[in-house]
């Protein structure tokens, strides 16, 4: 279940775990089944249901995280705010940072700047598809912070993994998974980009978003923070004791 992490009279910060819905899609049971974090959200803060664009179905929610992705994630109490956030958002003035475990080596740093589109015919999005569908710049940031190196069992060699940090300086659906696909980095554990299988046995990607950080309406900077996943920090724990 989502944990509330901070809360002020304009907003409230949860880390969203994975497998929850941040709201509700038409047609999911969640919906019905009080189980999204917005049904959540409005249980212990009832004057949400008036707030954001679409209160009906999406109470609050200010920016959103992939069902599979966890991580910390902001929520508006008031109208005000909620107005403000979304003016932040819009104007490039929220930092988000992320962490991910993604195949093969990443060496230093870089920024990948590519449109990403929906491929024609499927929910898939892609930087290279022809005939690409909602076609919208993307820009993303990331840092390699650790390589680790596992044993293949026939002994014929090893695979390698990249922890790293990402910053997305756009908000597009799936861009960060996306992107580090399209440099030949999937994601460990992303099915719709990656393998179909990870050696962790992980059914959910290594993407949690680590921090938010932005400017309050009374002129302070807050950086609101969310502890790594525990079924993530395993995966690292098991890499640390095979290094």
């Amino acid at each position: 279940m989502p944990s509330l992490i901070y809360k002020t009279k304009d907003f409230a910060v949860y880390n969203k775990p994975a497998g929850v819905l941040v709201h509700a899609i038409k047609g999911f049971e969640d919906r019905e089944m009080g189980k999204t974090l917005a049904d959540i959200a409005k249980k212990e803060f009832p004057e949400i249901a008036k707030v954001g664009d679409d209160p009906e179905n999406r109470p609050g929610i200010v920016h959103r995280l992939d069902k599979n992705t966890s991580g910390v994630i902001v929520i508006a109490r008031n109208q005000k705010f909620f107005s403000f956030m979304k003016n932040l958002f819009q104007n490039h003035q929220v930092k988000k940072t992320y962490t991910a475990l993604v195949n093969g080596r990443v060496l230093g740093s870089g920024t990948i700047d590519a449109p990403i589109g929906l491929k024609p015919g499927t929910i898939k999005r892609s930087t290279l598809a022809r005939n690409m569908k909602m076609v919208k710049d993307a820009v993303t940031e990331y840092k390699a912070v650790k390589i680790y190196q596992q044993s293949v069992l026939d002994g014929r060699g090893a695979v390698y993994y990249t922890l790293i940090h990402v910053t997305p300086h756009t908000g597009r659906t799936h861009q960060i998974r996306v992107h580090l696909a399209s440099i030949g980095h999937p994601i460990v554990g992303d099915t719709l980009y990656g393998p179909k299988t990870n050696s962790f046995g992980l059914n959910r990607h290594f993407l949690h978003a680590d921090s938010i950080e932005f400017g309050t309406p009374d002129g302070n900077r807050i950086k609101l923070e969310a502890e790594l996943s525990p079924e993530l920090q395993k995966v690292l724990d098991s890499l640390e004791k095979h290094a």
